[in-house]
């Protein structure tokens, strides 16, 4: 038996605000069909003012703690996009008041690819003997950097906060993580941006174009690159873990739009009801979209113990993974 990472605990959080695509079709001049038609949303949930990634980070990870029944944490892996500052890292504040300050931790940016990124890594410090059980948090709070005038970019995203606790266990157990692909290409960096604020805008004396503090996306490209990707990922786990598509029994992709979710498994041949999605529910979150998804999935019972579940995610990078793990019996809050 080989020393492996294996999941022991989920929890999520959403905020209490949620937004209807008829409250946004008042202020942007769109409607509830539009809307739908082309991202699969029907509303979302916004954090409050004074609500931060960390505050979201904590909520979700208190419940995954409790899950995993109040495990002792050796690392905590913080997957956002949207830090509380740029200077610290949010994941030792998150440590901290969750009473682990003790424990390593540290941020991880892959966009929505952040958790399976996160997943990996989280992994690898447990296979590596660094850590016997590492807390992975999700959460993005991504209506603090979208434009909410903008039609095409406010109605997709959302905030909210998943976790999972990962602990040393072996191969054959349940809840395994079994085998990852992961990907990235720079090339295709300006197709999701976000320009202002960083070293490179500060590095000049340049004042920032109006607008550039928010993010920005190509969205018919994305459209394309995110199932081409995503497909293109899936297929190499499976080939590494040594199975089919046809073995899937659930397939939980990043909650990007919903069209994309049934072109991935349309190529994949994996039937639409195997795929999850809660995606009208919450929108696009990011870094938190897969936990969010498999804490869903689990509650409602979708998700049953045993079950050969593939994850999946693309994001701005451009970067993409894909993980597959046996899902293990476990109590979601």
């Amino acid at each position: 038996m080989t020393r492996t990472a294996v999941l022991t605990g989920l929890g999520a959080w959403l905020p209490p605000t949620v937004v209807t695509n008829d409250d946004l079709a008042k202020r942007l001049g769109i409607t509830d069909e539009w809307i739908h038609t082309r991202t699969g949303i029907r509303q979302r949930h916004i954090v409050d003012p004074g609500t931060a990634t960390s505050d979201q980070a904590i909520a979700a990870a208190a419940r995954a703690l409790k899950s995993a029944g109040n495990r002792t944490v050796d690392a905590v892996v913080l997957a956002t996009t949207t830090p509380d500052h740029p200077i610290p890292a949010t994941a030792p504040t998150v440590a901290t008041r969750l009473g682990l300050s003790e424990a390593l931790a540290f941020d991880i940016n892959a966009v929505c690819s952040g958790f399976v990124y996160g997943l990996a890594t989280a992994s690898a410090l447990i296979t590596a003997a660094i850590a016997d059980t590492v807390l992975l948090i999700g959460a993005d709070t991504f209506s603090t950097v979208v434009d909410p005038k903008d039609p095409t970019i406010a109605p997709i995203f959302g905030d909210g906060a998943g976790a999972v606790v990962l602990r040393a266990g072996s191969d054959d157990e349940a809840g395994a993580l079994l085998a990852f692909d992961l990907g990235s290409d720079g090339n295709l960096a300006p197709l999701i941006r976000q320009y202002a604020g960083g070293s490179r805008q500060r590095s000049t004396t340049e004042i920032p174009a109006k607008g550039d503090h928010y993010m920005a996306m190509d969205g018919k490209s994305v459209f394309t690159q995110a199932i081409n990707h995503m497909t293109a990922s899936s297929q190499a786990v499976l080939q590494r873990a040594g199975r089919s598509p046809r073995e899937i029994d659930r397939l939980i992709a990043h909650q990007a739009n919903a069209r994309i979710l049934r072109a991935v498994a349309h190529q994949l041949e994996v039937s639409h009801d195997k795929v999850v999605t809660n995606i009208d529910q919450v929108g696009n979150t990011s870094a938190a979209s897969i936990p969010l998804a498999l804490a869903h999935a689990a509650r409602t019972g979708t998700l049953q113990a045993g079950e050969l579940v593939l994850l999946t995610a693309f994001g701005g990078g451009l970067t993409w993974g894909s993980a597959l793990l046996q899902w293990p019996s476990l109590a979601v809050h």
